[in-house]
């Protein structure tokens, strides 16, 4: 069973009692990422989640891990574009302790300056670390062709020069707008005592702030192609080619899913069969949806030697226009639905991933949807509904590429790319 409701401080409860698990896993979810950010804000939502971990008014930092190893328990947090959350996975007899650790992490961080000036140093190394990864720069840059000069454009981290130039102030004001009980929602799954968690809810998070919940800012994808190289002086070329694709509450969002799990995204699917087995061009090679509030996008991705980048990319697109005008089969239709079910199946032998779920959907969609719908949802996709999507999420009108590498190997990558 899935207990929401609104606790006397303001802040919204989700939790799903899972008493067959001796863990439980919580979290922290506040509205706040790159998408509410201004220019000179950038990064902050990041840089936040990084300075609550630095001591509270009654906690060091070291108090904070003692604690925590002390029971055995583990805590971390992460920043996406549209969310921050701080999560803990501990045994079911510490929930007061965990929950309180967390309450007071974001209730009360300390932010100390000298504090701040060390932990810019540590995210600007992240930033710096991001632009060495070829691979995740290849998908970060798609994301900004895609959404052009729109909210979901903005990175995560922000940059050097807006992270150096945070004051404490600047972190207040906006824990100010953004941290408020009415845009935050604490959830837990496994097995742990409601009483017991409401008890230490009530008692220890006090977040200051009122007011409804912020509108979340619109983004949109471009219309028409674009292709945006980086270069970089590696050995290997990393390509992904982008389409539109659905939000999260959209009716295509699993006929997508099902789709995505045909195309690239299972080792028995055609891109991984055709680049990697049978040509042998590519290590690294698959595909995925990605989701936001009202818009998302499709991703195609492959790393392989610069000079047969031109050739995998032909490939993909090959593939891509072949599921244009065929299709999928039957026999891949099937597959890819019980695959669809069995690994989000396998997911439910998880209180993080539960709780994950939960937390996100009350945070973002205002609603908790359980198992069985989910599966449900699954089941319910048809092959006329997967053949529906096609001509959008194969739009090669409106299709994006992002390229890392070096040399003129680049230029040939989009030569194909304009030519298709």
């Amino acid at each position: 069973m899935i207990i929401r409701e609104t606790l006397p401080n303001g802040i919204k409860l989700v939790a799903q009692q899972m008493s067959s698990f001796r863990s439980v896993s919580m979290g922290i979810w506040a509205g706040a990422g790159s998408v509410y950010e201004t220019e000179k804000e950038a990064g902050i939502s990041h840089f936040i989640e990084h300075m609550v971990f630095k001591g509270t008014e009654s906690r060091t930092a070291a108090d904070i891990a003692s604690e925590m190893d002390g029971i055995g328990g583990s805590l971390n947090a992460f920043t996406a574009k549209e969310c921050t959350c701080f999560y803990a996975k501990v045994l079911g007899e510490n929930i007061d302790l965990a929950a309180d650790i967390l309450s007071d992490m974001v209730c009360s961080p300390k932010l100390d300056n000298e504090d701040m000036g060390r932990e810019k140093g540590v995210v600007c190394e992240e930033i710096l670390m991001l632009e060495d990864d070829p691979e995740d720069l290849a998908h970060e840059n798609l994301c900004r062709v895609i959404y052009g000069d729109t909210p979901l454009a903005s990175p995560i981290l922000g940059t050097e020069e807006t992270v150096r130039a945070f004051t404490r102030e600047d972190i207040l004001r906006y824990m100010d707008k953004r941290y408020i009980p009415s845009n935050m929602v604490f959830s837990c799954a496994g097995n742990f005592n409601i009483d017991e968690l409401r008890s230490v809810l009530s008692d220890k998070f006090c977040r200051r702030g009122g007011g409804d919940k912020p509108p979340m800012p619109k983004s949109a994808i471009i219309e028409g192609r674009s292709f945006r190289p980086v270069e970089k002086d590696i050995e290997q070329m990393h390509i992904c080619l982008g389409f539109p694709g659905f939000g999260s509450d959209e009716k295509g969002r699993f006929p997508l899913l099902v789709l995505n799990n045909a195309l690239g995204g299972s080792m028995s699917s055609r891109l991984f069969q055709k680049i990697r087995e049978e040509h042998g061009m590519a290590y690294s090679v698959y595909s995925y949806p990605t989701s936001y509030a009202d818009t998302g996008y499709f991703t195609l991705y492959a790393g392989t030697g610069e000079k047969q980048a031109a050739a995998v990319t032909e490939l993909m697109l090959e593939e891509i226009a072949n599921i244009r005008k065929n299709g999928i089969t039957e026999a891949e239709f099937a597959r890819s639905k019980q695959q669809l079910k069995g690994s989000y199946i396998l997911g439910l032998e998880s209180t993080s991933s539960r709780n994950s779920a939960i937390g996100k959907g009350e945070l973002m969609r205002g609603r908790v949807d359980t198992d069985e719908e989910l599966i449900g949802r699954i089941e319910a996709v048809s092959m006329d509904d997967v053949m529906e999507i096609i001509p959008i999420v194969t739009d090669t009108g409106r299709m994006a590429c992002s390229a890392v590498g070096r040399g003129r190997n680049m230029d040939k990558v989009g030569k194909v790319f304009e030519q298709a």
